[in-house]
Formats: structure tokens, C-alpha cells, sequence
């Protein structure tokens, strides 16, 4: 499994990140106390947009904080010609968002747990403003 991982398109490995990002945030969010539906959605915006896993991936690759195999994940995401895209946000932060979860993506389905779960939360932190 792990050199077709490597050789999979990023909007597939995008697909999987988008999803687990998502369950991530969810259980993020729950276990600080939210609970009300529309509130949970609210804040989960916040972390799952576009424009923030673009923040994210951007500050990312301007602190270093990716290895060189990491950064090539994020620009094959980058490059990913995606049929459609979201009228909300412009075309550069829509292929910086599929790059963001490309590499969770990625990560995931190689078994990178620790990894994974290092940079979704280094992503929360960010986005909470609570850099390392």
C-alpha cells in the first residue's frame, strides 16, 4: 500500500484528508465543551474553510515546519487541476486548501499517525492563534 500511496492523484488523498480533518475538528470541538449543533458548526468553519487550511498550509511552508517530502505532497496538491471550485474563495486558496489536506491525506493512508495528528493539531493551534 505504501507506494500506491505515493503514487495516488492529490484530489484522492485530498479526499481522504478533507475527511479526517473533519472528524479531528469534530472531536476537537466536543472536547472543549461545545455541544450545540449550530454552534459546533459555527466554529467548526473556523478550522475546516478553505481560506483557513490555506492560512495553515501557507504558514506551514514559510516556517519550515514540512519536510522536503512533505513539500512536494503539498505541491502536487497544489498543482491537482480540480474540476470545480467553490465560488467563496479564489482559485490560489482553493489549491492551497486540496494541497492542506492532500498531505493529511496522505499521511493517513500511509499510517502516519503520529505525524497526522502532529500537524492537525499544530493546524488547531494556528487557527486558535496559539502558535508553537
Amino acid at each position: 500500500m505504501k507506494q500506491d500511496v505515493k503514487q495516488m492523484k492529490s484530489l484522492a488523498l485530498a479526499y481522504m484528508g478533507d475527511a479526517i480533518y473533519e472528524v479531528y475538528i469534530r472531536e476537537h470541538l466536543l472536547k472543549e465543551g461545545q455541544v450545540k449543533p449550530q454552534q459546533l458548526h459555527k466554529q467548526a468553519i473556523q478550522f475546516v474553510s478553505g481560506k483557513a487550511q490555506a492560512q495553515v498550509v501557507l504558514y506551514w511552508l514559510e516556517n519550515g515546519t514540512l519536510s522536503e517530502e512533505e513539500e512536494r505532497v503539498v505541491a502536487r496538491g497544489r498543482n491537482a487541476k480540480s474540476g470545480s471550485i467553490p465560488k467563496n474563495i479564489s482559485v490560489q486558496t482553493y489549491r492551497y486548501s486540496t494541497a492542506f489536506e492532500a498531505l493529511l491525506g496522505y499521511h493517513y493512508l500511509l499510517n502516519n499517525q503520529d505525524r497526522l495528528n502532529e500537524l492537525m493539531e499544530k493546524a488547531v493551534l494556528f487557527l486558535e492563534g496559539r502558535n508553537d
